[in-house]
């Protein structure tokens, strides 16, 4: 995997770098308060492996100042995976909505026949 979009969708798909954006969207947090709600289901270099990943892919930057190993949200990942998904979104839209149509015909054909005809529906 060497493009940009990819990479997003690779990292995207773990709960648990999900969560840890989740958290990284409320403000710049260190290693160590990244991995805390996570200790008690995997290893510290687990989390570490998750947070390469999610760096690799650019939605996160690490910095280092001293002991002090920073990280922060890079939103510009995220940009680019929701304007490629957007021109699917419109795409199902406009599709919904042509069925929508479609069906509405239809359920209108029918009743005009069955008044044609003579058919009532029965009250419940």
């Amino acid at each position: 995997m060497n493009d940009h979009l990819s990479l997003t969708f690779n990292a995207l798909a773990d709960p648990t770098r999900r969560a840890m954006l989740n958290q990284l969207s409320r403000g710049e947090a260190n290693v160590s308060e990244l991995a805390k709600p996570f200790l008690k289901d995997m290893s510290l270099p687990a989390v570490t492996k998750h947070l390469k990943v999610l760096e690799k892919a650019g939605l996160i930057t690490k910095t280092r100042e001293a002991q002090w190993r920073s990280c922060k949200l890079n939103s510009a990942p995220l940009k680019e995976a929701t304007d490629w998904m957007e021109q699917y979104r419109i795409f199902w839209e406009e599709s919904l909505d042509r069925l929508e149509v479609y069906l509405k015909s239809i359920t209108n054909n029918k009743k005009s026949k069955g008044k044609k005809n003579g058919i009532k529906k029965q009250r419940k």
